[in-house]
């Protein structure tokens, strides 16, 4: 069912309120550029906010709009990029600032429909940038607005996905304040990160308990519903740390993912699905073109849980007889050089590399 207009009316009114006097101070609030609005919203999709601000007042700094970042080489923004995971959220966003400059002449539009063409740019972030930079009405369902429109609402399927995710958008555009939509975006989303969090909603600060479904019904450790996850496959790799006989000791052999697929564009030590080191070995020799040989020390194992997958990685270390320059038909990677651990920061290099590196640096 939906919210009456007066309980729409007194539902904001309280919100913002309360976001008036207990909002967060981050920085992206302080602005109504909307490109600062975008990398702002783009960087927070699966990460911590104290973890994005350091990165956000980098990145601006670097490149100031989007004809700057559109102008950028991808190795840079994915190097800027490194140590934030989710590495398509870069990929996607240097695809959009070269949309934006070619079709909007730099400056993104106050249109949600010219904003939803943007590569990457899905329902979430349009609403973000067109309600903070615009004032335009629209609408957003992230995981914290899903999380309290499920409690107050009493959203009986799971609000991120099928029917569930849908009624969540349909309450949210329902919702969305007219004057102030930037504003309420904000407040429902700040509820959710502060207030009425997953495990232990603290309900005694919330400004709008007295609408909340769950804390009526006592269900607010049912709500939302979450579906069951599916079970993450084990896959298991090789990975090779290698340096060049007679060379830099301290440099590393790094190859380059190819740009499509998990990792792509990111630099790496070489990692192979081989049965065992033999098997790698003869992978690596007859793709990087030089003699590899492994230390006689005993794999190092690493593990790296991604979205979808749980890696178990078996890191050896060795030497190659001499620079390779130019990898073979193989469309995993695109590219290979020898990289000495100053110049890591210059290029995208992954957490799952740093690991597999600092993890030889050990033995």
């Amino acid at each position: 069912m939906s919210p009456t207009p007066s309980a729409r009316s007194r539902l904001r009114r309280a919100l913002l309120a309360w976001y008036d006097a207990h909002a967060r101070d981050l920085p992206w609030r302080r602005t109504r550029d909307p490109y600062a609005i975008w990398i702002a919203e783009v960087m927070l999709q699966q990460t911590r906010v104290e973890t994005v601000i350091p990165y956000w007042e980098r990145f601006l700094a670097q490149w100031p709009d989007a004809e700057a970042l559109a102008g950028a080489p991808l190795d840079d923004v994915l190097a800027a990029w490194s140590g934030l995971g989710y590495y398509r959220r870069a990929r996607l966003l240097h695809q959009g600032a070269r949309h934006v400059a070619e079709a909007h002449g730099g400056a993104l539009p106050a249109d949600t429909g010219a904003l939803r063409a943007i590569p990457g740019v899905g329902a979430y972030t349009t609403g973000a940038i067109a309600s903070q930079a615009f004032d335009l009405p629209a609408a957003l369902v992230d995981g914290n607005v899903a999380r309290v429109l499920a409690r107050v609402f009493a959203i009986e399927d799971d609000p991120k996905k099928g029917k569930g995710l849908a009624r969540a958008w349909r309450l949210a555009e329902e919702l969305v304040d007219r004057e102030r939509p930037g504003a309420w975006n904000n407040a429902l989303m700040e509820l959710g990160a502060t207030v009425c969090v997953p495990r232990e909603p603290r309900c005694g600060q919330c400004p709008i308990r007295a609408a909340c479904a769950a804390k009526r019904e006592g269900r607010t450790h049912e709500l939302p519903v979450v579906s069951e996850k599916p079970v993450r496959p084990r896959v298991r790799e090789i990975a090779a740390v290698l340096r060049v006989r007679g060379g830099d000791e301290s440099a590393r052999v790094l190859v380059r993912r190819a740009p499509h697929g998990l990792f792509a564009g990111l630099w790496e030590p070489p990692r192979v699905s081989a049965r065992d080191r033999h098997a790698a070995r003869a992978e690596l020799e007859a793709t990087l073109g030089v003699k590899v040989r492994f230390d006689e020390a005993p794999a190092r194992q690493v593990e790296h849980v991604l979205t979808h997958r749980h890696l178990e990685i078996a890191v050896h270390q060795g030497v190659v007889d001499r620079p390779p320059t130019a990898i073979a038909s193989n469309a995993a990677w695109d590219a290979v050089e020898v990289v000495r651990p100053r110049d890591l920061d210059r290029r995208g290099v992954s957490t799952l590399a740093r690991k597999l590196l600092a993890a030889r640096r050990r033995g």
